[in-house]
């Protein structure tokens, strides 16, 4: 069953977006040559304790950590741990943040220290596939037309949308109906899309091909063939006038670029 959220449900979740936006740029700007990602997610813990806020992902099917840290050829579902990122790697931040009752989420894939122009190139697709789909979320148009957008954005450049994992509906729940695939499904029937829904559009795109797997620690999802991949993600509002991301500081300039 599809939510739509009232003027009241939004005054709550609003703040919880913007939490989450700028707990991701906190971590982002964290991530250094030499830093662990246990490093990372202790920090992330902390912030979110500063801000009397917490981890929509902590615990949620027993996940074991606050945010997911997904590095190089890990696509989702990171966890935290020993390894040091170094000089060169992209790191997949995906940050969940529970507050007055909703949630915010969003994810963005940052170089660390800098990286090669081909995974720079692919930060750049993925986050304008990002872009085009938050456009395509317009009252009136279906969710399909999110996915397709994507698609075409990512494979136009020659690169993969993962299949196995997809966008969702977000708010006092983590995942909420509907999916949003960032593709295309032949024959599948599309939700039309209505003022008040809130979902997370969340491209997930790999260099090579789309296949991929999942370690035995159960969580860390993998590329297939051990190409990178980047991951960018917005909660995303619904209105009669267009797209309004939610997760973000500038909410104008923000709607202003989606359109």
């Amino acid at each position: 069953m599809i939510i739509l959220k009232t003027e009241r449900d939004l005054q709550a979740m609003r703040p919880a977006c913007r939490l989450a936006a700028v707990l991701l740029d906190e971590v982002a700007a964290f991530v250094r040559p030499g830093v662990t990602t246990r490093a990372i997610d202790e920090f992330a813990a902390a912030r979110l304790s500063h801000y009397g806020a917490r981890s929509a992902f902590l615990g949620y099917h027993q996940y074991p950590c606050h945010v997911c840290i997904s590095v190089n050829e890990q696509v989702v579902h990171g966890l935290a741990g020993e390894r040091r990122v170094e000089f060169g790697d992209i790191v997949s931040l995906d940050v969940g943040v529970a507050h007055n009752g909703f949630i915010g989420d969003t994810a963005r894939t940052v170089p660390v220290g800098g990286c090669s122009l081909e995974a720079q190139r692919l930060l750049d697709v993925t986050e304008q596939a990002l872009r085009e789909g938050i456009a395509a979320a317009q009252a009136g148009n279906r969710v399909a037309d999110i996915g397709r957008a994507v698609q075409r954005c990512v494979e136009s450049n020659g690169y993969s949308v993962v299949r196995e994992f997809v966008g969702h509906g977000v708010g006092r729940s983590m995942h909420e109906d509907p999916q949003v695939p960032n593709f295309v499904e032949p024959g599948r029937a599309s939700h039309r899309l209505k003022p008040g829904m809130t979902i997370a559009i969340e491209p997930m795109v790999n260099r090579g091909g789309p296949g991929v797997k999942v370690l035995k620690d159960g969580w860390t999802v993998v590329t297939e063939d051990g190409e990178l991949s980047a991951h960018f993600e917005h909660t995303v509002l619904i209105t009669e006038t267009g797209p309004e991301i939610l997760t973000c500081h500038e909410q104008t300039e923000l709607k202003r670029r989606a359109g």
